[in-house]
Parts: C-alpha cells; sequence; structure tokens
C-alpha cells in the first residue's frame, strides 16, 4: 500500500524545464537540432555533459560547443520570422566541410538569437525557406503530425506517361519508406516542342532529397527543382534569389497560431502593458471616422458627408 506521501512525491512535476526546449528557445536549433548536440556530448550544465531527457532552468550554466550561452540569450525574444529565396549553390548548413556558400551568410542579423531553417533544401534546389528564431516554432513546422504543405515546381525530362503520374499520387516505395505526392499537375509552357516539362508538386514531408528520390524511382530525371510554398506562405514573386523579407507581426501570429502557438503582443507593446491593453480595448470597438467637431460616423456608411456651407463673402 503506499502512503500518502509517497503518492505527493510521484506526483510532484520534474523540476526545472527541458533541456532542449530551453536550447531552442534560444535560437540553437530546433528541439530536433538540440537533441542532436546533446547525444554528441557538445551540451553541458553546470559542467556535467548533458544527456537526453535531461532538465535545467535558465539561470544554470550552459555551454554549447565549450561555448558560454549568455542569460540574455535564454529569455524570452519576439518571434522574428522570414522568408528568403535561396538560390542554386548554397547549403542550408551553417558550416560548410567542402567550403561552399551557406545560407547564413546571406541573412539578416538578429541579435541575442540566430536564425534556424525550417526544413533544407539541397544545394541543387532553390526557392522559398522560411527561418525563424523561434525554436519551438520551427519544430511545429516540421512536424509530421501539423502536416504542412510543400509545393515546388519540377522540370523533368521528357514526356511522363499516366501511368507514371497515377503511381506517383498513390505512392512509391522509397529505402526509407512509402512516399507520395499529395498533388500533381503539368504546368503549360509556351514553347510545346520543348524536350523539358514542369510540373507543379506537393508533399506533406520533408524528408531528405524526398521530392527527387519519388520522380527517380520511376526513371524521371529531374533538372530543376523551385520551392515556391510552404505551409500559407508562397515565395513572393518580387523577392530576389538571395534575399529575403521579413513577417509582419500579424503575420508572424497567424504562423503561430497555425501550430497552435500562443499569439505574441506587437513588439512596441511588450514592454508597455498599459498600453496594450489600451490598444487592445481601442481595435475591439467598430472603427469610426471623424465627419465634424463632435460628430463621427461608422467607416463604410454608404452615404456622403454633407460639406459645409461656405461663408458669406459679401461685405455688410
Amino acid at each position: 500500500m503506499t502512503t500518502s506521501s509517497s503518492k505527493t512525491a510521484s506526483s510532484k512535476k520534474p523540476a526545472g524545464e527541458k533541456l532542449q526546449k530551453i536550447l531552442a528557445r534560444g535560437g540553437f536549433g530546433s528541439r530536433r537540432e538540440v537533441e542532436k548536440l546533446i547525444a554528441q556530448g557538445l551540451v553541458k550544465v553546470n559542467g556535467k555533459v548533458a544527456t537526453l531527457g535531461d532538465r535545467a532552468f535558465p539561470t544554470d550554466t550552459l555551454k554549447v560547443n565549450d561555448q558560454l550561452v549568455k542569460e540574455t540569450r535564454l529569455e524570452k525574444q519576439p518571434t522574428q520570422v522570414i522568408l528568403y529565396n535561396k538560390p542554386e549553390g548554397q547549403v542550408c548548413s551553417r558550416k560548410d566541410e567542402k567550403g561552399r556558400e551557406t545560407i547564413f551568410t546571406s541573412l539578416p542579423r538578429i541579435i541575442n538569437s540566430r536564425w534556424i531553417s525550417v526544413g533544407r533544401l539541397d544545394i541543387n534546389t532553390s526557392g522559398l525557406l522560411i527561418l525563424t528564431n523561434n525554436g519551438e516554432l520551427a519544430n511545429r513546422l516540421m512536424h509530421p503530425s501539423y502536416e504542412m504543405e510543400r509545393e515546388y515546381s519540377v522540370r523533368v525530362f521528357g514526356e511522363v506517361s499516366d501511368e507514371i503520374l497515377n503511381r506517383l499520387k498513390k505512392g512509391v516505395k522509397l529505402e526509407d519508406g512509402f512516399a507520395k505526392f499529395e498533388s500533381i499537375g503539368k504546368i503549360p509552357q509556351q514553347e510545346e516542342e520543348s524536350i523539358n516539362q514542369w510540373y507543379r508538386v506537393v508533399i506533406k514531408e520533408g524528408r531528405n532529397r524526398e521530392v527527387r528520390r519519388i520522380w527517380e524511382s520511376q526513371g524521371v530525371q529531374v533538372s530543376r527543382l523551385v520551392r515556391t510554398r510552404y505551409g500559407q506562405f508562397s515565395l513572393p514573386r518580387n523577392l530576389r534569389r538571395g534575399k529575403s523579407e521579413p513577417l509582419t507581426w500579424k503575420q508572424i501570429n497567424q504562423l503561430l497560431k497555425s501550430v497552435d502557438l500562443p499569439e505574441e503582443p506587437r513588439p512596441d507593446l511588450r514592454n508597455n502593458p498599459a498600453k496594450a491593453k489600451k490598444m487592445s480595448a481601442r481595435h475591439a470597438e467598430p472603427f469610426k471616422k471623424e465627419t465634424g467637431r463632435g460628430k463621427y460616423k461608422e467607416k463604410g456608411e454608404n452615404h456622403r458627408e454633407e460639406k459645409s456651407k461656405p461663408r458669406s463673402t459679401r461685405r455688410r
């Protein structure tokens, strides 16, 4: 028979917070990436090498790659998100053993944090990459349970039969499991006699080189691959290759909400709760437009304002 004291002890929540969650919040990568760092023995807590499952406090002495983690970095930072148009020839790792250019050399500077790539594109693939400083957001956007759609424009060599297209939609067997396109459609071309054909495909996973491998499983050669959409965000038409574009506060909150994360206050109101409350109250009311001294009307009324009669200029 268990005693009341043992029941109380077993019901207590573990002290601290999951180590990977703390470091992900500090911008050291998604939770999965941080778990890899821990498994490699590259993370220390109060001088001891951490193991998977360890918990800690932000006030503990933490080191990653023997570099001390500053407490300011572990404080909750406003979520930032950028859309990046990755050119071919860049890799998505921070450092490359072969000396190839990485995407991180082209990104804007971020203070007290670092950019985390939501998924990766291989060196020969271009197009949309989403990057954020919020490790939990990055983790959820990549997690299969949220079924984020990834849309690509694919150029393949030669004609593709209807039989092959049907197999690609039903699913094919790859070395790491079953895979399929959620949808596939041919993109009309101006040059009808071209030996290359363009297709638009959608998948809900982010396995390594998955789109290319699905095509290659049917003997189809991919000559170009461009990611055009990730979830609700498409590659902006005016965004040049190698350039990035920040999301607005409203867009970031839409993204947070889509993966069940709490929305954040507007950046300029974070340290002013009174003003934030006042602003939220104002936005809750219908927007009104002043029409004259002491008179207001609801925006969108379908009648014109009466023009004030001009004063008579005749001398008396």
